[in-house]
């Protein structure tokens, strides 16, 4: 009977801690409500309880003497379960009984448990879990040893079983109600902040934002200056707020250098006990207590810091750095989309003045070729007021080349172009013009850029030029051909036994044939790029051609003792050229070998083939050629200049890149510096065999050919 009368009274008693602990949700009011059951009904002199997290760490604890209420420190806490008897049974998740808290070591002694104080004690500790969570720590406390025994302790651990669920449920409703109070100062934070793209705007509001949430004194802006990794303040608020700005704080120093290192935020709850405060956190004026400083974060990079500095209420908030951290990540993307717009303006004020300030006139048309807008030189040159172009379109004012910018300008949308118009002037005359047509953003809208740039002078020299090549093929070609013929008569006419003159004879006619070839190579050069077709072309064997190359540059290989190979497959199917032309590239291709190989150097020409074309090579063991001009060389009058200086016009090998292109073959060098040069040409194989013969005729090869078509 007495059994049951003990379960009964059990029962009433945890009914009664149930309904006085349930009938609240605040955390601190259901700690405190459960202490004071806990001293009532089981007795003792005090009692805490902390609550823990779901990752073992203390959150919040209320203290209990008799009735009245004590405050705790953070750092008590952290020793109570780092090193005391709470801290056991959290580790071991199960209750303890000390009948004499001097005779157990799991009993965290203070200067209270001295004998000549407080002295000894009994104590009660059980853990709190709820649906297997840890969420607390019960303990119980008397000022005389042995006042506990087994019934207490079985007492404590019905109690706390019966109140886990709402200590947890009140920690829940807690993190939630605090959660929901940092969202919200968050959301007005970035509200506030993205309201503006102007960036003094931003760090005004930036700092409004943070004295509201944190109710602190005053606060400071700082950047990283990308030049010295130092930080600078730029903006401040609140109390001597003026003295913040312009402040600098050297890399690395300072509680906000220890906040740009670790990339996370750090309270100081009392500056002048942090060893870590030093002159480089103070402020002219401002007598600093307590700071928050969190770090500036942008796209996951530091770019500087905000502080909090002395809050209203004495100490801050345990959310505080939770808000800051927040606000330095809202902050982060408002400073960048600012000063996004702020480069995006500089960038757009610099292309207006580039636009307006271009030596070249530039229109802006949108799709349909409507002219959007016009700068200052399209207005001079045109001589179109600014509203005239602004009515035209684009093939009003010069004639488009709709097969390179698409008759829609479907084209032009997909890739730049170039090409030769002429411009059309309010005056009715004409100006010729290089277009360069490519698609940009104007005004945030896909637009089309066009430049005409003015070539009035360009097509002047190519006038020259072709009255300057009309007069070489007129007034030197002829006069050279006689001079060539003479040469040749004089050969004919002259007695054998006179070797001297008979020599003098042979340097002349060497030298009148390599004026010859830079003639007609400049003639050439004038025809393949004005477009024309190579139509004297004939079947020749490509051995032949070598050796005739070779039979005219072997005095110059001679006279620096130069030894030159050929090298040619057994059996080369006839190639269908212009033969003078051919003849003339491989002797360029040879000249120039001569000229860069050292005396007594080896030079190499040969052939082989594939079946469709003959692939020539002339080969050297010379000075090399850089990676950086392997194509530049085939520009014409271009020139290298090294350790041997050239000298020439620098149109050998132009000519020679426009024959290999316009025989329908390739030309390309192969070569590194110091380790000499191997040029080699495709041309292709004749499609029908010649039944002529080949002869010698001042130099060259002639053929007089009957043709029958191949059989492949």
């Amino acid at each position: 009977m007495a059994q049951e009368d003990k379960t009964q009274a059990l029962l009433e008693l945890l009914i009664s801690v149930s309904r006085e602990i349930a009938s609240a949700l605040d955390l601190r009011t259901v700690l405190q409500r459960l202490l004071f059951a806990v001293l009532q009904h089981v007795g003792g002199e005090r009692a805490s309880i902390v609550v823990i997290d779901d990752t073992g760490k203390p959150v919040d604890a209320t203290i209990v003497y008799g009735r009245q209420l004590h405050e705790h420190t953070t750092q008590q806490l952290k020793d109570t379960i780092e090193r005391g008897l709470a801290g056991w049974v959290v580790k071991n998740r199960k209750a303890a009984l000390l009948q004499d808290t001097s005779k157990d070591e799991r009993w965290l002694r203070r200067a209270d448990d001295e004998i000549e104080q407080t002295g000894a004690k009994s104590a009660i500790c059980v853990p709190l879990i709820s649906r297997e969570r840890l969420v607390g720590v019960l303990t119980l406390v008397h000022s005389a040893p042995n006042s506990f025994n087994q019934t207490h302790l079985e007492l404590m651990q019905a109690i706390a079983d019966q109140a886990s669920i709402a200590v947890l449920n009140a920690r829940l409703y807690t993190e939630s109600q605090r959660t929901a109070r940092v969202m919200s100062a968050l959301a007005e934070g970035a509200e506030a902040m993205n309201s503006s793209l102007e960036l003094q705007d931003v760090w005004r509001r930036i700092l409004n934002q943070t004295m509201q949430a944190l109710q602190v004194e005053t606060v400071g802006l700082a950047l990283t200056d990308h030049a010295t990794a130092d930080l600078i303040f730029h903006a401040a608020a609140g109390q001597d707020a003026g003295n913040i700005p312009g402040r600098r704080i050297p890399q690395g120093q300072g509680l906000a250098g220890l906040v740009i290192k670790g990339e996370r935020g750090l309270v100081v709850p009392n500056v002048s006990a942090d060893s870590r405060y030093g002159e480089a956190d103070k402020f002219a004026g401002i007598q600093m207590r307590a700071v928050v400083i969190v770090p500036i974060q942008s796209q996951g990079k530091t770019i500087g810091v905000l502080e909090a500095i002395n809050p209203v209420s004495g100490g801050f908030d345990p959310d505080a750095l939770l808000v800051m951290a927040g606000l330095g990540s809202l902050a982060g993307s408002a400073i960048q989309n600012a000063q996004f717009l702020e480069k995006l303006q500089s960038a757009h004020s610099r292309y207006r003045e580039l636009f307006e300030d271009s030596v070249d006139p530039i229109i802006i048309t949108d799709w349909e070729g409507r002219v959007l807008e016009a700068n200052r030189q399209a207005v001079t040159l045109s001589g179109f007021t600014k509203d005239q172009l602004h009515a035209m379109s684009i093939d009003q004012l010069h004639d488009v080349s709709w097969n390179k910018t698409g008759v829609s300008f479907e084209s032009l949308k997909q890739k730049a172009c170039v090409y030769e118009s002429a411009l059309h002037l309010q005056n009715g005359g004409v100006v010729p013009v290089e277009v360069h047509a490519r698609r940009v953003e104007f005004n945030e809208v896909s637009s089309a850029q066009w430049i005409l740039r003015d070539i009035t002078e360009r097509k002047e020299l190519d006038a020259l030029r072709d009255d300057m090549t009309a007069m070489i093929y007129h007034d030197l070609r002829a006069p050279l051909g006689n001079i060539v013929s003479s040469l040749d008569m004089m050969n004919t006419l002259m007695p054998n036994k006179d070797d001297t003159l008979r020599a003098m004879l042979t340097i002349a006619s060497n030298s009148t044939g390599r004026i010859q070839r830079l003639i007609n190579s400049l003639l050439d050069i004038s025809r393949l790029e004005a477009g024309h077709q190579i139509v004297d072309q004939q079947a020749v064997d490509p051995t032949l051609l070598i050796d005739e190359a070779l039979r005219d540059v072997r005095p110059n290989a001679t006279a620096r003792t130069q030894t030159l190979e050929k090298k040619v497959a057994s059996v080369l199917p006839l190639i269908w050229v212009d033969v003078d032309m051919i003849h003339r590239v491989l002797i360029n291709l040879l000249e120039n070998a001569i000229k860069f190989t050292p005396v007594e150097g080896r030079i190499e020409i040969g052939a082989t083939t594939n079946g469709q074309s003959v692939k020539f090579w002339v080969k050297d063991n010379g000075t090399g050629i850089a990676e950086a001009d392997r194509e530049r060389i085939f520009e014409k009058f271009t020139r290298l200049r090294g350790k041997s200086r050239s000298t020439g016009l620098g149109v050998g090998l132009a000519f020679c890149k426009l024959a290999a292109l316009g025989h329908g073959g390739q030309i390309w060098v192969e070569s590194q510096p110091d380790q000499g040069a191997t040029f080699w040409i495709t041309l292709p194989v004749a499609q029908k065999k010649s039944t002529g013969q080949l002869k010698r005729h001042t130099g060259r090869l002639t053929l007089k050919p009957t043709f029958t078509e191949s059989q492949e």
